[in-house]
């Protein structure tokens, strides 16, 4: 047996049997360390409780503005996620959860006639795939077929993370996105601690050093990622303490587009301004943990980020002024309201 194969099957373990609800975990890294907002939270309500108590995310890879959208979720477990989007596309939409743990997909496949007929819809529109998330193709998942992908507190388990990363910009739409939330660490893993099943089942031995995501992530052309959001983990158990407690781990949600982008934040002289017009957002519209766009307010902002609200599905909803006919040098990195600051050497500061 290779050794993705004993990490792999040292995961399904875990997942399967030694988890059989979020409060048998040991650390604080695969639990919710934001909030959902109050739209969200009246969903997550309606989800069915057998499929909320097997619910091991560590963020909210939730955004706005999926109506009608194909959605992907890696790493699906029992479901919750995908059954908060599957209210969140609506029964014109599509919900395709993948996982690699038969105990977390029978969950989630027995509540779907359940959670149609609470939404309403004349069937379900979520379906449940058992598979590996390195490995799309075999679950039918073609080239340029999804517009969105969603992971929660997942990816760390991958014993591939390159070969990940590459399918799932394979299978994203041009202008699509990535958006998800994981554990993150300061330096890399030691190598002896990489495999330990607690560890790794913990979410914390298969952690992604920030730079490698960046890496990872050019890799593939995507050159420019963005922070939503970010809270430190606890390591709350006295032996995974002293095991690894040198590192120091971050829950983050992430989000990428798939979009022809820059690796610097240059000047365009563009301008953006939020309609109010998503579901949920009446009043702003956050981009990332520095980009808060307020209704009707006029924002200036560099080219990636003029693209990213322009040339995907958020350009129905947001009006950006200007092209790339004139170029102005390198985007001043202050606010990102459009108040001057420092220049910052940093890819993607605005």
């Amino acid at each position: 047996m290779s050794s993705s194969d004993r990490t792999l099957a040292a995961i399904r373990d875990y997942y399967g049997r030694v988890l059989e609800s979020s409060s048998d975990l040991k650390t604080g890294a695969c639990c919710p360390s934001e909030r959902l907002p109050h739209h969200l939270r009246v969903i997550a309500e309606k989800i069915h409780p057998a499929v909320r108590e097997r619910f091991f995310g560590c963020g909210a890879p939730l955004p706005g503005a999926l109506r009608g959208l194909t959605v992907l979720d890696l790493g699906c477990g029992a479901g919750r996620d995908s059954y908060i989007i599957s209210r969140l596309v609506g029964e014109e939409g599509r919900v395709i959860g993948v996982d690699m743990t038969d105990q977390q997909l029978e969950v989630a496949r027995e509540h779907r006639a359940w959670h149609a007929e609470r939404f309403g819809y004349a069937r379900s529109n979520v379906e449940f795939r058992k598979g590996y998330m390195e490995d799309l193709a075999p679950l039918g998942l073609t080239d340029e077929s999804v517009d969105l992908v969603v992971s929660n507190c997942v990816f760390n388990l991958s014993p591939d993370k390159g070969r990940l990363f590459g399918e799932i910009f394979r299978v994203l739409r041009p202008g699509g996105e990535l958006h998800f939330s994981d554990v993150f660490a300061d330096r890399r893993i030691p190598p002896h601690l990489r495999n330990d099943p607690t560890l790794l089942g913990e979410c914390l031995a298969g952690s992604m050093y920030t730079e490698d995501l960046r890496r990872l992530l050019a890799d593939v052309g995507c050159p420019d990622v963005r922070q939503v959001s970010s809270a430190p983990v606890d390591l709350l158990d006295p032996d995974v303490d002293a095991a690894i407690g040198m590192v120091r781990f971050t829950s983050r949600t992430l989000r990428a587009f798939k979009l022809e982008l820059e690796d610097r934040c240059e000047d365009y002289g563009q301008v953006a301004t939020y309609r109010g017009t998503i579901e949920g957002h009446p009043h702003r519209l956050q981009l990332d943990d520095h980009h808060t766009l307020e209704t009707g307010r006029p924002v200036r902002v560099c080219g990636n980020t003029a693209a990213m609200l322009s040339e995907t599905r958020y350009g129905a909803h947001v009006r950006v002024e200007g092209d790339r006919s004139v170029h102005f040098g390198l985007f001043d990195c202050g606010t990102g309201q459009g108040e001057p600051g420092p220049e910052r050497g940093d890819a993607a500061c605005c």
